[in-house]
C-alpha cells in the first residue's frame, strides 16, 4: 500500500501515461481535500485556494518526468534538490505579501505535489489530510495569542489637504487612546486629501464610536477607519 506506484512503470504492469494520469489526477484531489480543509480557519482569495489545488499536479508532473529522466541513484536527491528550490521561491514569491498560513498552505501543496510525483499514493493522501487538519487545530489553541497585538488597532483618518494635522487630534488622542504612534502620511483623492495613519490602543474599546464621532467634527466629517492593527504597509 505504501509502495511507490512508479515501480508497476519500472516492471512494465503500468504504461507512463496511465502513470502520470493516474499521479495527476490523485495530485488535484489531495490539494483539493488539503485547501477545503484549510479554508476552515484560512481566509484568502479564492485565487490562493485555486492555486494550492492545482500546484500540486504541476509540481507531480515535474517529479514525474525527473523520475523519468533520471533514473538511477542521483533522483532522489536531485528531486530533493528541486522540492528545496521551489519551496524557496514560494518563500521569496510570498514573503513580501503573503501570510504565514498561506506560506505552509503552499508548501503542502508542494510536498504533495512531490510525493505523487515519487507514485507514494498512500502518503501523499495521508498528508493532504493530517497536515491540515493539525494547522486547523493549532490554529484553534488560545494559547499562542498576544492579548497586546489583539487590543492594536490601526486608525485611518481623512481629512482636507489645507487642514494643519499636527496637534488636530491630541486632546482626543489623549481623552480616549492609551497608547499612539503616527504610522503613516500620504496623499489620497488625487491629492486633494491626506490620509493619516496611527497605531492605537483604546483606554476602552466600548468607547470606539464616541471616540469616532469626536474625530468626525474635526476632520469636516471625511472619512475614518478602526481596523486591526498588522505590519501590512498595504493597509496604511
Amino acid at each position: 500500500m505504501f509502495d511507490s506506484l512508479y515501480n508497476s512503470v519500472s516492471s512494465g504492469s503500468l504504461t507512463l501515461w496511465a502513470y502520470v494520469l493516474i499521479m495527476v489526477a490523485v495530485s488535484v484531489v489531495c490539494g483539493l481535500a488539503s485547501s477545503m480543509i484549510t479554508s476552515v480557519k484560512l481566509r484568502s482569495s479564492k485565487g490562493f485556494f485555486v492555486t494550492t489545488t492545482v500546484m500540486p499536479a504541476v509540481v507531480s508532473t515535474a517529479f514525474i518526468f525527473l523520475n523519468v529522466m533520471l533514473q538511477n541513484d542521483q533522483t532522489k536527491a536531485i528531486s530533493a534538490i528541486a522540492a528545496i528550490m521551489v519551496g524557496m521561491g514560494l518563500i521569496r514569491f510570498r514573503s513580501a505579501q503573503g501570510k504565514a498560513e498561506e506560506m505552509i498552505a503552499l508548501f503542502v501543496s508542494v510536498v504533495i505535489g512531490a510525493v505523487c510525483g515519487l507514485g507514494y499514493i498512500a502518503y501523499a493522501i495521508l498528508f493532504s489530510l493530517v497536515v491540515p487538519l493539525v494547522f486547523i487545530g493549532v490554529s484553534c489553541l488560545k494559547i499562542f495569542q498576544n492579548k497586546r497585538l489583539s487590543s492594536e488597532k490601526i486608525l485611518k483618518i481623512t481629512i482636507p489637504e489645507n487642514l494643519e494635522y499636527n496637534g488636530l487630534f491630541d486632546k482626543t488622542f489623549e481623552h480616549f487612546l492609551k497608547e499612539v504612534e503616527q504610522v503613516g502620511v500620504k496623499t489620497t483623492g488625487m491629492g486633494s486629501m491626506f490620509r493619516l495613519s496611527y497605531r492605537i490602543v483604546m483606554k476602552n474599546p466600548a468607547e470606539e464610536k464616541e471616540f469616532i464621532d469626536e474625530l468626525r467634527i474635526k476632520n469636516g466629517n471625511l472619512e475614518i477607519s478602526v481596523l486591526p492593527y498588522t505590519d501590512d504597509p498595504r493597509q496604511l
